[in-house]
């Protein structure tokens, strides 16, 4: 026989994604609960910044982030740089780089003064104080009677859950007109919405 099966030895290394750990994001098999923030974060001339939702688990809460941009009078070269711009890997920045205009800063602030950010970095092991998580989200644009326009959408994980006080979320982005701008947020509202968070399968962990 010219092929033949393999000898038998040890079993190999199960397949599949490494698991995902508690402050990298949500949990996979936790619907979590809505709250309702419908809020606009920040506006310039080009961009407006939303936050609509926050969803809480057990762990942590996803912000529901959408950022919507137009033209208007942006000449074609500077509309394409905008829409290029945004949320990047902070691993992509170098030790003591001065951020990017480009880059879009999120982050939370708590009564304490403990803070996360979205150019934080974070190696394997536990971290000790709040993170914030840039998601992955989708991305559209086209032309209306008014314009081309942008839309993208984005989740950031905070874990663990914040404390049932107000905090601060930030935002800033200079290449997007956005100054440092804060809203207010209600922690012991996403506190309550995680005691309503539940597994989508009964008794799974």
């Amino acid at each position: 026989m010219f092929f033949e099966p393999p000898p038998a030895g040890p079993d190999p290394v199960a397949r599949g994604l490494p698991e995902v750990p508690p402050w990298a994001g949500q949990p996979a098999l936790e619907r979590g609960a809505v709250v309702a923030v419908e809020r606009i974060v920040a506006r310039s001339a080009n961009i407006v910044i939303v936050l609509p939702t926050i969803r809480a688990y057990g762990t942590g809460c996803m912000f529901d982030v959408e950022v919507i941009g137009r033209q208007g009078t942006l000449s074609s070269d500077e509309w394409w740089d905008l829409t290029m711009s945004g949320p990047i890997n902070p691993l992509k920045l170098g030790e003591g780089d001065r951020l990017p205009d480009r880059l879009m800063r999120l982050g939370v602030r708590y009564a304490s003064g403990a803070k996360a950010t979205t150019v934080d970095r974070h190696g394997a092991e536990p971290p000790s104080g709040p993170v914030l998580s840039w998601t992955p989200g989708g991305s559209g644009g086209g032309r209306r009677a008014g314009g081309n326009y942008m839309f993208h959408h984005f989740g950031l994980w905070l874990w663990p859950l914040p404390p049932p006080e107000p905090f601060e979320f930030a935002v800033e982005w200079p290449f997007g007109g956005i100054e440092l701008t804060m809203v207010e947020i209600d922690g012991a509202a996403i506190g309550s919405a995680a005691g309503r968070s539940a597994p989508y399968w009964p008794g799974s962990p």
